[in-house]
This record gives structure tokens, sequence and C-alpha cells, in this order.
């Protein structure tokens, strides 16, 4: 604890704009339009499962929990972004900056659990369909929708508490907002328990990325035996496929940067690399995933026309 407090008056400094600050007003416009985008169709598909009894099933319960998961995480970077959009300096306090990572990356694993849940319910529906209800139960239901935020945010108390205990060095951070990692670097001491607590998160989420694959594979087969199995594939399994591949390849840029990264790739590309799993993915997911469901569709539908 004797670290965290010597680091507790640290501002960090994000120097992710400092190339882009003559098109700062354009890209806080175009940012600010990407955010409203976001809060407009999560809300909706979030607002019309909540009022709609007949969407309360486990595939709309977990998809409503995906949209809520991406207001969340987009809730830790666009605010200080557009602050920083329009200011000339771009620091941020070290408690400040710690909130910032626990929030963005309990999103990202989050988003990764919901997935997984989504994977195994669509196995269940489409593979087992007469035990259907009576494993998917209100209370199995509720307790997975649990497992699904407290196991991402307990796993990130874990990495910032260990965060924590680093005596920093530095102040710089080559990124439009706080990574662990990059907080990781800034260490004057060893960081070797870090590292090994960070690629067991990595490879605990790999096998949840592995576990969709798989579950995916089996239903593909068990789908292309019949007409209707096709037809179950492509309105409910191949939406979850492409919001599994948006979200994972959006994170394997970043991921791969922030450790692997050099300062010969242009910073707008290094940006874009960094933001773009916060601004795709809480986009693309309800309209990829939500819009292909007919039922959804329809209720929808519905619902905006007795507004």
């Amino acid at each position: 604890m004797m670290c965290a407090m010597l680091n507790a008056s640290f501002m960090f400094s994000l120097s992710g704009l400092e190339d882009t600050m003559n098109q700062r007003l354009p890209l806080f416009f175009l940012s600010l339009l990407c955010y409203f985008v976001i809060l407009l169709v999560n809300i909706a598909l979030i607002l019309t499962i909540i009022v709609d009894k007949h969407l309360h099933e486990p595939m709309y319960i977990f998809l409503c929990n995906l949209c809520i998961n991406g207001l969340y995480g987009t809730v830790g970077f666009y605010p200080k972004f557009f602050f920083d959009l329009l200011s000339s300096t771009h620091l941020i306090s070290y408690s400040e900056c710690l909130v910032q990572v626990f929030v963005i990356y309990s999103y990202a694993a989050g988003d990764f659990s919901i997935l997984a849940l989504m994977a195994y319910d669509r196995h269940v529906a489409i593979c087992r369909p007469l035990e259907y209800l009576s494993i998917m139960t209100k209370e199995r239901v509720a307790f997975l929708v649990c497992m699904s935020w407290v196991v991402p945010l307990c796993l990130e108390v874990v990495v910032i508490l260990m965060t924590l205990m680093l005596e920093l060095c530095g102040s710089h951070i080559d990124k439009p907002y706080c990574a662990n990692w990059s907080i990781v670097k800034l260490s004057c001491t060893s960081t070797t328990t870090n590292n090994i607590v960070g690629f067991i998160t990595i490879l605990f989420y790999f096998c949840h990325y592995a576990f969709i694959i798989c579950t995916y594979v089996t239903l593909v087969k068990t789908c292309l035996r019949s007409t209707e199995g096709k037809k179950k594939l492509m309105q409910t399994c191949l939406p979850h496929l492409l919001c599994l591949q948006n979200v994972s390849i959006a994170l394997l840029f970043d991921l791969l940067y922030t450790r692997y990264g050099t300062q010969s790739v242009p910073q707008n590309l290094r940006n874009f690399m960094a933001v773009q799993f916060l601004a795709f993915p809480p986009i693309l997911n309800p309209l990829i995933y939500g819009l292909n469901l007919s039922k959804f569709r329809n209720r929808l539908g519905g619902f905006l026309k007795t507004k």
C-alpha cells in the first residue's frame, strides 16, 4: 500500500492525441456522433427487451446484458476522450487512470463472458431442444448472468491491486486512454508477477474464445442436417459469430500493439488500433445480432408504432 500512497499524487500524460490536434473539432464531432449511435442502438434494444415480456427468454436476456456491458465500457472512455479533444493538455490523475483501466478492461472481459453464455444457450436450444426449458431455467439464467459480471470484475480487481503495488518512475502513456500494461511499463520494480497474472487472464479469456468456436463448430454440423437447422444457423448463430470476431479482432490488435508495438507505426493508426474495440463492437453487436432476430425486429417495429 506504500507504493499506492506514493503514486497517489501522480498525474499521467496521455500523448495519443498530440498529432491529431489540428483535426480535433472534426474528430470531436465524429466521436460524439459515434457515441450517440452507441447510446441509441443499445438503449433501444435494452428497453425493447425489458418492456416486452415476450422477449424475456434466455437468448434476449443475454443480448440485453451484452448491450448493457457495451454502455458500461464506453462510459469509461468517451467522456474523458471528449474532454481531451477540447483541451490543450491531456492529463489524468492516478486514481482516475486506474478507474478507467478497471472499467474498460472489465468491459472487454465481460463481452467474452456474455458471448460464451450466448453460445451455450444456442447449443442447448439447437442440439438439445427437448431439454431446453429444463436446462435454461430462470434460476440458472440468473446465475449465469451474475457470473458473467462478477468474474470479469473480480479478475480486474486483482489486476488493479497488483498495479497499485508498483512504484512508478514515469508518467507518460502513449495512448488516448489509460491501459494497464502502459502503467506497468512505467514501473521501477520487477513486473514479473504482473506479467504472469496478465498472461493467465489472457489465457482464461482465450479459453472462452476457444469454447465459443468449438460450440459453433458443433452447431454448424447439427444445423446443416436440416432446412430448419440452416435457418436457425443464419438467424442466430452467424450473427453471434460475427459479434465474436468483431470484438476478438479489435482486442487482438490492441493487445498486440500495447505489448509489442513500435513507435514507427503512425500515431493515427496507433490511435485507431487502440480505440476500435470501444467504437465498433458497441455499435455493431446490437445491430448484427439484435436486428437479425426476426422476433426482436417484429417487437421493435410494434414498439415504435405505438409511440
